[in-house]
């Protein structure tokens, strides 16, 4: 790490490592959302393939920008985009991949995606070791 000079050079490097950590954990989340989507999917196989496949490429994550001197992105799935589809809405298959059914029939599925990448990612804690180790390996000191 370079020697900072000046109070401008070191808010410029806070930034980038905020900027950064946030584009992170943002791959991070994205990259678990579409890990328990696709386990999902590898425990019992619809009958409806376009919606399948789909709902596999569902997930996104927008770019990081700077709301004040804040960095924010979003994760998620895209349920909106799942709506061209008989009987049944894209909030409604996001609802039926977080349960056993879906549309109505027992699929016998344990994962639960989004409850399953919360757990994994935020209630674990895993996320929060992740970005922690992020900041070490830039040279931060991170107590906690």
């Amino acid at each position: 790490m370079k020697n900072i000079t000046s109070y401008a050079e070191l808010e410029k490097m806070i930034q980038q490592q905020a900027k950064q950590l946030c584009e992170h954990a943002a791959n991070e989340v994205y990259e678990t959302i579409n890990f328990f989507i696709n386990q999902y999917y590898s425990e019992w196989t619809p009958a409806i393939y376009q919606r399948t496949y789909d709902f596999l490429h569902s997930a996104f994550k927008t770019n990081v920008i700077q709301n004040g001197k804040s960095f924010v992105a979003e994760v998620g799935i895209d349920y909106e985009s799942l709506n061209d589809y008989q009987n049944a809405t894209g909030l409604e298959i996001v609802t039926w991949a977080n349960s056993e059914l879906h549309g109505g029939l027992n699929v016998g599925t344990h994962t639960r995606v989004w409850d399953d990448t919360i757990e994994s990612a935020i209630t674990s804690g895993q996320l929060l070791k992740d970005c922690i180790d992020f900041l070490k390996n830039k040279g931060f000191t991170v107590i906690t």
